[in-house]
């Protein structure tokens, strides 16, 4: 923000083989316009304050405003125009004081006109800086290497021993003689070398680059010794304004200058359509959130109606037992489910619902044989975290069947869901489960993928594939997989079925009545949309606020058009 206030671009890069690109001068914002005072001076003379060399009080001194004016009456004595660089050099300033004086006249009118040019040049970087003056590595080590050798070992304990021993080797500068009493001896190989690293760093330095051939500088590159850096500074010419006195323009309107008519003769800043207005304070969505309202529009528009999601803590026996999964499933062990300890137990259930619940788990009906174990209402009392929001979805379908007539019915519901999971960078205990139910006559598989080709294509996600997949609640099940352009890859995005006679059954609905389901994370596809690779810095203690402040809205990438569908042999 400093550089910004300053009216100064700082365009700092560096490519792959080490040469960088720096901006010593250059306009950040257009919308922002440096202030830069006209102060009327008669002379540039004056005694620096004590302490301070000449050439910074200079800086300092002309920075608050001089430089401009002398811009201006070197400008008008100049042939053509002035250069911002070779300017700053005469005048004994930094760059950035006559960029900000460029900056400041340019905000006044037409007084000036400017033309941004690049030039590049090669520079020493610190460690090239101090082998010109010291000399290169290898020439050190050579030469602390007296005529009867020098242990190894002491050697690489000199500052450049290590980088100096490998160059000079390779150089036959020097030879190691292991059959040595004390151990590895280096000896000299040469009586004299000339030290063609530092030579070439001194014409670097004394501005004769042009005389090193190309092989040569990538060579110093390499050892990142020199940089290639580029100088972008300002041509300075008149405008069609032009004028070596400056007077201030008026930026406000106010009701003196009406009464007395002088606003006639004062001339006023034009307006910067361009400038960007104070951003206020507010509050800031989450990415989750963003991608979630996203969903819910697109459920919206299809005709779907929110499930109330609100209890987290949930019984089991509408997480699991009315679901039609049995009491031994694996995903009803501790290790896999968070169960309380207080309340423990659930004690409001519909009491005629769980018993046709209890027969067709035990005994089986209709049509099915069941799961022919004892079935317990403890079990199914006993309260947890729920782990997926079918829970919410079955007592949307039970309170659904007790409306009569049947109605058909689109439900909908996004919100957190639990379970005993390893953490891990794609894992968490905690997450965001995307569902869809639809409830009518004589649902088929047909219908699911239509709805699924719907669903999805309001995503951006054309290209389907569903493979034949096993859920204890859904007959048939089918997982849904996308071509990721990406990974060039299938990559799974969902899972999706029709909900067994065993669940809807009991519960009051018609025969004739299906259920088509599907449903999905939020985290994944909002992972993907920004960029986020571990889902610790997506949800809990280690988010950085700054990316929740940062991250623009979720804009879902729909495509128009018909998607193409295949099924997964």
């Amino acid at each position: 923000m400093l550089f910004k206030l300053l009216g100064i671009f700082w365009d700092r890069g560096k490519d792959p083989d080490g040469s960088k690109d720096v901006t010593t001068g250059a306009v950040s914002d257009p919308g922002i316009e440096p202030r830069f005072p006209a102060l009327q001076t008669d002379s540039l003379l004056f005694e620096p304050p004590a302490g301070r060399d000449t050439r910074s009080a200079l800086g300092a001194t002309m920075a608050d405003g001089p430089v401009a004016e002398v811009l201006l009456r070197r400008l008008e004595a100049a042939d053509g125009g002035l250069d911002s660089a070779e300017l700053a050099t005469e005048l004994g300033v930094e760059h950035q004081s006559v960029v900000g004086a460029v900056k400041s006249l340019q905000a006044l009118g037409q007084i000036i006109e400017t033309e941004l040019r690049s030039t590049k040049r090669w520079e020493l970087t610190t460690e090239g800086e101090e082998i010109a003056q010291e000399g290169s590595h290898e020439a050190r080590v050579f030469r602390s290497i007296p005529p009867e050798g020098l242990p190894q070992s002491e050697l690489m304990r000199l500052p450049s021993g290590k980088v100096g021993f490998s160059k000079a080797m390779s150089n036959k500068w020097i030879r190691v003689d292991k059959s040595a009493a004390d151990g590895p001896r280096v000896f000299r190989v040469v009586d004299s070398v000339e030290d063609e690293v530092q030579r070439r760093l001194q014409l670097v330095r004394g501005g004769q680059a042009e005389k090193l051939g190309e092989k040569e500088r990538s060579e110093l590159r390499k050892r990142k010794l020199l940089t290639e850096v580029t100088l972008k500074t300002y041509w300075v010419s008149k405008g069609s304004a032009f004028s070596t006195s400056i007077s201030k323009q008026e930026t406000e309107l106010s009701p003196e200058m009406i009464s007395s008519g002088s606003w006639r003769d004062r001339p006023f800043k034009p307006y910067n359509f361009s400038a960007h207005g104070v951003l206020p304070d507010s509050g800031h969505l989450h990415p989750l959130l963003k991608v979630r309202s996203q969903f819910r529009q697109i459920f919206l528009e299809m005709g779907f109606t929110e499930m109330p999601t609100d209890n987290y803590i949930e019984s089991s026996f509408w997480n699991f037992d009315a679901l039609f999964q049995p009491q031994q499933h694996p995903a009803r062990d501790q290790h896999d489910t968070f169960f309380l300890r207080d309340p423990a137990q659930a004690q409001q259930l519909p009491m005629d619902y769980v018993h046709r619940v209890k027969r067709t788990h035990s005994q089986g009906g209709y049509g099915s044989q069941g799961y022919k174990y004892n079935w317990k209402l403890d079990e199914a009392r006993k309260n947890l975290l729920r782990t997926h929001t079918t829970a919410a979805s079955a007592r949307a379908l039970y309170r659904l069947a007790q409306k009569k007539p049947f109605t058909p019915a689109k439900y909908f519901s996004i919100d957190r869901v639990f379970r005993n999971e390893t953490l891990d960078a794609t894992h968490l205990a905690e997450f965001h489960q995307i569902e869809g139910v639809v409830a009518d006559h004589g649902l088929t598989l047909g219908h699911l993928m239509g709805v699924l080709r719907e669903f999805f294509t309001k995503l951006g996600i054309t290209q389907l594939r569903f493979k034949p997949a096993y859920n204890p609640y859904t007959e048939p099940s089918m997982e849904i997989f996308s071509y990721h352009q990406g990974l060039k890859k299938w990559v799974e995005v969902g899972n999706s079925g029709i909900f067994r006679p065993e669940m809807l059954l009991p519960m009051g609905l018609p025969e004739n009545v299906s259920v088509i389901a599907w449903g999905l994370s939020l985290e994944r596809p909002t992972m993907i949309k920004y960029g986020i690779n571990n889902i610790r810095e997506l949800v809990g203690h280690k988010v950085n606020l700054q990316m929740v402040y940062d991250s623009p809205l979720c804009r879902l990438d729909a495509e128009r058009g018909p998607p193409s569908t295949q099924e997964a042999a």
